[in-house]
């Protein structure tokens, strides 16, 4: 089995839109800005051999706002840039009750289940509640990126981070590789 570094997309590759304090994801390409220190992390951790997959809630495509052409759009250029391959969306609001919309697992579990991924070897990075607590209910070590939003804090055990390069820093100390 294959270990994993699981990651939200806005707020930790690229950076989210803050509308009354709350964060929102880019609604094209033209706003899409990846976070510094991104692709150099990414690239660690695929040079650790690990799979990286992004989970994303986007419940914009529910709700009207947002299509999927351009979350395909957003995920392609994403793609281009840092090399990532595997993108799960969770396209759902909370009142759909879903099983695939974090703080739920489900994006964690069908993506191991399909990329053949041991959850309790790997690791998750979010920047919200609802990340963290899905990847802590597979038994995944959780990185909160912190980006201060006025909004509901996760709840321990994790570890509080700046950024995804310093997670991914973080996370070759944890399995011996050690780079600075």
């Amino acid at each position: 089995m294959k270990r994993a570094v699981f990651l939200d997309r806005d707020g930790v590759i690229n950076e989210s839109l803050i509308r009354q304090g709350k964060p929102i994801a880019p609604n094209s390409v033209r706003d899409l800005i990846l976070l510094s220190g991104v692709t150099e992390a990414i690239r660690l951790l695929f040079n650790a051999s690990f799979e990286v997959v992004v989970v994303t809630n986007q419940p914009d495509v529910s709700s009207g706002r947002l299509n999927w052409v351009t979350v395909d759009e957003i995920h392609q250029e994403i793609k281009r840039k840092t090399g990532l391959q595997h993108f799960y969306v969770c396209p759902h609001t909370d009142g759909d009750n879903c099983l695939c919309r974090k703080p739920k697992p489900g994006l964690i579990l069908n993506s191991a289940r399909e990329l053949g991924i041991e959850v309790s070897l790997s690791y998750l990075v979010g920047d919200r509640w609802r990340d963290i607590e899905a990847g802590q209910s597979v038994g995944c070590k959780c990185f909160f990126i912190d980006n201060e939003y006025e909004e509901e804090q996760p709840s321990p055990p994790f570890f509080r981070v700046k950024s995804l390069l310093a997670a991914a820093k973080t996370i070759m100390r944890d399995i011996g590789e050690v780079h600075d």
